[in-house]
């Protein structure tokens, strides 16, 4: 039983194929490297440099390795990135997706994992938002997300192509261990732009958008630690290795932080002050998102080791750190933690 990993060089992606190797399964990673590093899969990986839309290449993995399940994570994210470049993200999102799907099913894969979004709900109309209520995405990023889960359940209708679609809140956080952890540059995750901040590695930070409908003015967002997310993932499979039936799931913890209050915690807990500057909104930007949780935890027995602000923060901290030396660069004396 071996087990296809797209995007698994990458942020999320790469902390999956730890868990997997750790859980003694074997794994196969495909990644094509734009935002993914090769150092970032663990030994006992077998890492395949290519796009998840290259069907032949898709086709020859499945027959090779006898792939029967994928882990589909690679697509790209950002979502102002979406609004300017949206024939991008529907090629890379929607179109490569739709084609390995169509390899999955050729090739007999029984099972696939999804990696969507909350952008799908876009601005939805009641907090928390539960996986029922409606699918209004703001942005193409959002849109091409929600395409993929309808062919997926398509696909699964006419295919029997068992799965499990979970929609993201917003992942932060590193491995404990710090084998793996955010290692983009430029990357845009308010904890990671913070924790980068506040280790001297960006001069200041941006706040986007101050007077939306929220306690402070500034969006509100679900953190959910990625190694929590992962054991979704591993719960997820589980689920379906037992005959679980095809499901959508929020994976998030069910309550949010501000933007301003997730500054104060990154500031709180590095020990240091930083500068921050605000400007105007983002297009495609909702003013909160937080998840409703209780389906996931009730289907899969999902229980979130790491729900709170605090140890992610500590966590993105520290691999930080250890980037920063890996890259040779500077960051500001540690502070102790609160």
């Amino acid at each position: 039983m071996t087990i296809l990993v797209t995007g698994g060089a990458g942020y999320i992606g790469s902390h999956m194929v730890h868990a997997l190797l750790d859980a003694g399964e074997r794994a196969v990673v495909l990644d094509n490297l734009s935002t993914g590093f090769d150092w970032a899969v663990p030994t006992g990986a077998i890492l395949v440099a290519g796009d998840s839309g290259d069907q032949p290449l898709v086709a020859r993995i499945i027959a090779e390795h006898r792939v029967d399940e994928i882990i589909h994570f690679a697509a790209s994210i950002v979502v102002p990135d979406s609004v300017a470049d949206p024939l991008g993200y529907y090629r890379n999102n929607t179109a490569n997706s739709r084609s390995l799907i169509e390899c999955a099913v050729k090739g007999g894969v029984k099972r696939f994992i999804f990696s969507s979004t909350a952008a799908v709900y876009g601005n939805p109309d009641r907090v928390p938002v539960g996986e029922d209520d409606p699918l209004k995405p703001m942005s193409p990023y959002g849109s091409s997300k929600l395409m993929t889960e309808m062919i997926l359940r398509d696909a699964s209708a006419a295919h029997g192509l068992a799965h499990v679609i979970l929609r993201y809140f917003n992942v932060a956080g590193a491995d404990p261990e710090l084998r793996t952890g955010q290692s983009t540059k430029g990357a845009t995750h308010i904890i990671k732009v913070a924790v980068e901040t506040a280790l001297g590695m960006r001069p200041k930070m941006q706040v986007f958008g101050t007077d939306y409908p929220t306690p402070d003015g500034t969006c509100i967002r679900d953190y959910i630690h990625v190694c929590d997310l992962v054991r979704a993932h591993s719960d997820a499979l589980a689920y379906l290795r037992r005959g679980g039936s095809s499901s959508t799931l929020n994976c998030g913890y069910g309550r949010g932080f501000s933007v301003i209050e997730v500054i104060d915690t990154v500031k709180r807990v590095a020990g240091v002050d930083f500068r921050v500057e605000r400007t105007e909104r983002r297009a495609g930007d909702p003013a909160q998102i937080v998840a409703k949780s209780d389906r996931i935890r009730a289907l899969l027995g999902w229980h979130p080791q790491f729900d709170d602000l605090a140890t992610i923060v500590r966590h993105a901290l520290a691999w930080e750190r250890k980037l920063a030396v890996r890259r040779g660069e500077k960051t500001v004396p540690a502070a102790a933690s609160g």
